[in-house]
């Protein structure tokens, strides 16, 4: 990677964005290091999504964050793709090349697995999954927990063909052999398929809102650890905790995600104690 210009340029592109906490965790980051750049929050439209990726290539810029709902669209718009970004079908970090060209990354990949064992103890191996939604980061949940070897995969989403185009492409790019089922929200077999389950990752934006929840209280079992994306205590979550389930919500993934593609933009190891204190400050 070629040095880093004074005054460079980070953001992350969705539609919304004000509620990101991204800005506070790589502003530190680049101050603790000593490094002249900024990193800003970039609203985008789906309509304007070219325009953004284009506006990349400028020598300033180090690179993006992408989130909902852009990180299977992003694919088309950049040059080069980390292996990984085809087998998952969706990115989350661009990285702008000395030579002025993007590539696409997954950092959301390596980062399920990781806050799942480090603050939650949970062993993915032999243990049965459940996804909640068909997003991109539900795609590089599964991703991650396939290679993790877990024993069954379920995604739930509310457009049934959404979850079978996921489960296909996963089962095409992975050669997984791990049963794998696809239901909609309102499907009536429901109770019987969560049941046994082990895991259960919310990767719907279902969350922001206080009153609503993308699973009901009655399919949550005292076994079973409910992961929410969301960073923050979700109803999903309240309502795990009060039927007796492990919870996690998504402040670790969303830290060790920033902080991977932090260290592909600088080339240089995230400082992830002060990101993730950072990320508490903004969160008072």
């Amino acid at each position: 990677m070629a040095a880093i210009p004074n005054q460079s340029i980070a953001g992350v592109i969705g539609d919304p964005v004000e509620h990101s906490r991204s800005p506070a965790m790589h502003n530190a980051a680049f101050a603790h290091l000593g490094i002249a750049a900024r990193y800003e929050r970039w609203h985008t439209p789906a309509a304007e999504l070219p325009a953004r990726i284009a506006s990349l290539r400028n020598e300033m810029i180090l690179g993006a964050n992408v989130t909902l709902p852009h990180k299977i669209a992003v694919l088309d718009l950049v040059d080069h793709r980390d292996p990984e970004v085809d087998l998952i079908g969706a990115a989350n970090t661009i990285i702008r090349e000395a030579d002025g060209t993007l590539t696409a990354a997954n950092t959301d990949a390596p980062a399920v697995l990781a806050t799942l064992r480090d603050d939650a103890n949970f062993a993915a191996a032999g243990r049965s999954v459940l996804i909640l939604g068909a997003s991109g980061a539900a795609r590089a949940a599964a991703y991650a927990l396939i290679q993790a070897n877990i024993s069954s995969l379920t995604v739930i989403n509310r457009t049934l063909l959404r979850a079978e185009e996921l489960l296909a492409d996963l089962i095409e790019s992975t050669q997984t052999q791990i049963p794998i089922f696809a239901y909609s929200n309102d499907d009536s077999e429901l109770a019987e398929a969560i049941a046994g389950i082990d895991l259960i990752i919310n990767a719907t934006s279902i969350g922001w809102q206080n009153d609503q929840t993308p699973l009901d209280k009655q399919y949550i079992r005292p076994h079973m650890l409910v992961f929410d994306m969301v960073y923050r205590s979700t109803r999903l979550l309240h309502e795990a905790t009060a039927q007796g389930a492990q919870t996690l919500n998504g402040k670790g993934m969303l830290v060790r995600q920033a902080g991977l593609a932090f260290q592909r933009w600088t080339n240089q190891p995230a400082p992830i104690n002060v990101m993730m204190h950072a990320f508490d400050q903004e969160n008072r």
